[in-house]
């Protein structure tokens, strides 16, 4: 405990050295922080929305894009499919379970999203309150949505065409909020759910249907709870969410359905797995970047411990005549290597959490992806122990010149 009160009074001694080094080290540590807290929260993000989805069957296109307007709602779909190719295409018995989505409505931004309760089944989300649609132009709305629009059950609503605030509503005929879901920290939070026959019936424009008043909708939908509802020669969806019956499906029908049909089959997992290799390019430069600030910071503090040895030289010298063994010495100067670093390391905790959550107060849309400062992730601690074991490094040669300290030598001269 002397020796930890001894070498922080040495390093008081010399504040500007101190606050230099502590500086250095905590924006490298900042930096890493940062990128290892969006990372990691993007990864995890992703991999729950895509959990227990196989294949994503749409519109031919790019396929991320395909995935992302389907799996992650964060991109325009890539067009529509006809809805009995896709009842077809379910009848294959490499496929157990297909559920349909409709999508191209948004309510303030938020999408609105046609499809059946097995959606809700597959993101093991709970109703907090109400329960879920059976009627058409019954919704149930995510807890985000519920949130930032101050929803309540019975409240009644327009859709918009797109997917954007600016679109134009459909006015013909307003959704009934019959549901609200609990916080489920994946992307349902902020969806608009119905079954796909209410989707079909806003996008009607018959003049003469609206002045029927229900645009001739029934009205309980068909396949609410599962399956694919009934419709005519016409009707069309965006997409569709399979899960394989065996691992044989992932071999052979993203191919078939990609050279036999007018659709396409794009893989979550080997999307998200390509998007992660683009952006982990940027990702390492910037982790190179901020590993070379961590070293010139070691550097720093070995530069400073060596020069304030020449400096303490004698102070050492009387150390040792009233009874310091080398051993003490060497621990000395090896502590102070150490407390920089880890005051370093505490500054640029601080700040990369710090900083993350200010980032995700900037971003609005934080929350689709759950970005927060206000986490710690275990790769958090490797980081800290690198840096403190930069510091005993950078410790290591001023403190064998104390430990070899000749006293006499020392002191005749001074």
């Amino acid at each position: 405990m002397n020796l930890i009160a001894l070498s922080w009074n040495y390093i008081k001694a010399k504040p500007l050295n101190m606050l230099l080094n502590m500086l250095l080290m905590g924006l490298g540590i900042a930096i890493i922080l940062v990128l290892i807290l969006l990372s990691s929260q993007l990864e995890e993000n992703l991999a729950k929305n895509k959990k227990g989805v196989d294949l994503v069957v749409g519109a031919k296109g790019s396929p991320l894009q395909l995935i992302l307007a389907n799996v992650y709602h964060i991109d325009f779909p890539t067009g529509n499919i006809k809805l009995n190719e896709a009842k077809d295409l379910t009848r294959n018995r490499l496929i157990a379970q297909a559920i349909p989505l409709a999508l191209g409505d948004n309510y303030r931004g938020f999408r609105i999203v046609g499809t059946n309760h097995d959606y809700i089944k597959l993101y093991e989300a709970n109703v907090a309150k109400g329960e879920l649609w059976k009627n058409n132009l019954d919704v149930v709305v995510g807890a985000n949505v519920a949130e930032k629009l101050q929803l309540k059950i019975g409240d009644e609503f327009f859709g918009a065409h797109g997917l954007s605030v600016e679109d134009m509503d459909h006015d013909e005929m307003s959704y009934h909020i019959v549901g609200i879901l609990e916080k489920n920290n994946s992307v349902i939070d902020n969806l608009i759910l119905t079954n796909i026959e209410s989707v079909w019936a806003v996008h009607e424009h018959d003049e003469e249907e609206h002045e029927d008043g229900a645009h001739g909708l029934p009205q309980i939908g068909s396949a609410y709870e599962s399956g694919f509802p009934e419709g005519d020669e016409d009707a069309e969806i965006t997409s569709m969410l399979i899960k394989f019956r065996s691992p044989m499906g992932a071999v052979t029908l993203p191919r078939m359905i990609n050279a036999n049909t007018n659709m396409q089959a794009a893989s979550p997992a080997f999307e998200t797995q390509r998007l992660f290799s683009l952006l982990g390019i940027g990702v390492d430069l910037l982790k190179a970047f901020a590993a070379i600030i961590i070293i010139i910071a070691g550097l720093s503090i070995f530069i400073s411990l060596y020069n304030a040895l020449k400096d303490r030289k004698y102070d050492l010298a009387i150390m040792r005549s009233l009874g310091a063994s080398r051993t003490k010495l060497f621990v000395h100067v090896i502590l102070e290597g150490i407390i920089i670093t880890v005051l370093g390391g505490a500054l640029g905790f601080l700040l990369g959490h710090g900083l993350t959550e200010f980032l995700a107060g900037l971003y609005e849309k934080s929350d689709d992806i759950g970005l927060t400062g206000l986490v710690f992730v275990n790769r958090e601690w490797i980081v800290m122990l690198i840096s403190v074991g930069i510091g005993v490094l950078a410790s290591i040669i001023p403190a064998v010149n104390a430990y070899k300290t000749d006293i006499s030598e020392v002191l005749a001269k001074e």
